[in-house]
């Protein structure tokens, strides 16, 4: 088996959500270390992290939210600035070598277009939940991202920061799974059974990709 295509997740993976998620407890009203604190408690529960909101605000409804916040003048957004350090530099090395590089995660309409206009030209496919109509877990989001690639599934290395959403339904797709060690996510699930048994590689930088995979493709694991 080779290595011939990285398709990256976007929230913990690529983009830094520290700023995004402060923006929610400005918006509802709650000191920013708190929602933090009942962030990190509701992933280590397991639970949806939409709960959160719940706990604040019963009946919050995500999306409505979403556009009340845009219509005042205060849409979701980031930039360059909440990109991780590593996400150029790692884009630029396996592009030099060889590799075809795409995006999908669970995102909006708008993170799709922010998500275009950062990295045109730096990936082949750039591809939301939104787009697809199909959310991650479901396999039918796994199922696309395999239509979309021009390889094999078992050619395909999925990058994530959780064994949920990334990890479980990426290998059941039957395509590689790399777990990055950052955000909550990661940081929370690290030394489960799954984290340290399902992926084909587990790291602590995306600057590690190209060495691992280079390995593994050498070796026709």
């Amino acid at each position: 088996m080779t290595i011939r295509a990285v398709v990256f997740d976007v929230g913990e993976c690529l983009v830094d959500e520290t700023r995004e998620y402060g923006t929610w407890a400005d918006w509802l009203g709650v000191p920013r270390h708190t929602f933090a604190a009942m962030f990190g408690a509701v992933v280590s529960q397991g639970r949806d992290y939409r709960e959160v909101f719940q706990e604040f605000r019963p009946g919050f409804d995500l999306s409505e939210q979403r556009e009340a916040r845009a219509a005042a003048g205060q849409p979701e957004h980031f930039d360059e600035s909440d990109l991780y350090a590593d996400v150029r530099p790692a884009l630029a090395r396996l592009r030099a070598d060889g590799l075809w590089l795409g995006i999908a995660g669970n995102q909006t309409v708008r993170a799709g277009a922010i998500l275009r206009s950062l990295f045109t030209g730096d990936v082949d496919l750039i591809g939301t939940s939104d787009d697809w109509g199909a959310s991650k877990p479901d396999p039918l989001f796994f199922d696309r991202v395999a239509e979309v690639t021009p390889f094999a599934p078992d050619e395909i290395l999925y990058v994530g920061d959780r064994v949920d959403n990334d990890l479980r339904p990426g290998a059941k797709a039957g395509m590689h799974t790399a777990l990055i060690r950052r955000g909550p996510w990661a940081t929370i699930q690290w030394n489960s059974e799954e984290a340290r048994t399902l992926p084909t590689f587990r790291v602590e930088s995306l600057s590690e990709l190209s060495g691992l995979i280079a390995t593994f493709n050498a070796q026709g694991c």
